[in-house]
């Protein structure tokens, strides 16, 4: 009402303008009703992506109510719609069985800068637009060049063996090995093997078999990972890498000696460890049948400590065996 009390003030001919505000409530004419879809589809935006069409808008459809101005949580949404049918993770390089390179793979995401500058250029303007989202490239932490570099010295290595006739141990161990194969932990990293493995559910993969239960075995998901997590420890203290968190089975387990073991448990103890070199390591790890295996690897310039660890002679393994047991949150063997 001020701005048509103002019109009224001036006198002269503003009374036209306020009749013709008056009348804009009145209906309209049939032609100029028929304009309007025209008129619509000359304020649309469509958006694309990699040559496809994602997203079409109308002008209109993102102005704050009463203002000429962008409504921020509209377009916040459709930053974030776009955003995640943009991104492309990147691709580390990796070591096959072979030994040899799988190149990195760049990633990308949306430019929201370049996104958010086109389209206030569309808002402010006039006519209908296109706007190609704007992608920037996301790169790997390892890329070939790298991973050239650190697969060159071994710096410590271990080996267990199990008993390859129980099917899903097996097949368990097998999981969490490929989990931790080629991950590189740069100076000052932390390694976790809960957060690098996960949570070890069916959805992932993981059997039945046996697992420590109070001291007692017992059967539950994931039963084998703590060979692996085992083998992983005694590599990593023979390249003389610092141990943050390592935790020993309630009772003593048959393919490490005695107190060279690493329990695991989601929601549990963990084995942790941390590369104080100054140069990346790399993790190399494989299960084949009956044998779990874990080698260390840097650059040929790095200076390390190894230390001393006594190795498992290979002899005859028991058949893993269940006993029924209640208790505390399982620990996988």
């Amino acid at each position: 009402m001020t701005g048509i009390l103002w019109l009224i003030q001036q006198g002269g001919s503003s009374g036209h303008i306020v009749d013709s505000i008056f009348k804009q409530g009145e209906e309209q004419p049939k032609a100029q009703v028929e304009e309007q879809p025209k008129a619509q589809a000359e304020e649309r935006l469509s958006v694309t992506l990699r040559g496809q069409n994602v997203v079409v808008i109308n002008r209109t459809e993102y102005a704050s109510p009463g203002f000429t101005m962008v409504d921020l949580d509209k377009f916040d949404k459709l930053v974030t719609s776009l955003e995640k049918q943009s991104y492309e993770a990147p691709r580390n390089a990796i070591l096959n069985d072979q030994g040899g390179i799988v190149p990195d793979v760049v990633g990308h995401r949306l430019d929201q800068k370049a996104f958010t500058e086109q389209f206030f250029q569309y808002f402010y303007g006039t006519g209908s637009s296109v706007i190609d989202a704007p992608l920037m490239n996301v790169y790997p932490r390892v890329d070939r060049e790298l991973l050239a570099d650190i697969k060159e010295k071994p710096i410590g290595q271990y080996v267990t063996y199990y008993n390859g006739r129980n099917k899903n141990r097996s097949h368990n161990i097998r999981l969490a090995a490929q989990a931790i194969n080629n991950t590189v932990i740069f100076p000052g990293e932390s390694f976790s093997f809960n957060k690098v493995v996960g949570q070890r559910t069916k959805e992932k993969g993981y059997m039945q078999a046996p697992i420590i239960v109070r001291g007692e075995l017992s059967e539950g998901i994931g039963g084998g990972i703590c060979q692996v997590s085992s083998t992983l420890f005694n590599a990593s203290d023979r390249a003389g890498l610092y141990i943050v968190k390592r935790y020993s089975h309630s009772r003593n387990v048959p393919y490490v000696r005695p107190g060279r073991d690493a329990t695991v448990s989601w929601n549990g103890p963990d084995f942790v460890f941390q590369n104080r070199y100054n140069q990346p390591i790399l993790i190399r790890a494989q299960a084949v049948p009956g044998k779990m295996y874990v080698a260390i690897y840097s650059s040929d310039v790095i200076e390390y400590k190894p230390r001393n660890v006594p190795g498992m002679t290979f002899g005859h393994l028991p058949d893993e065996v269940s006993v029924t047991s209640e208790g505390n949150e399982p620990i996988h063997y």
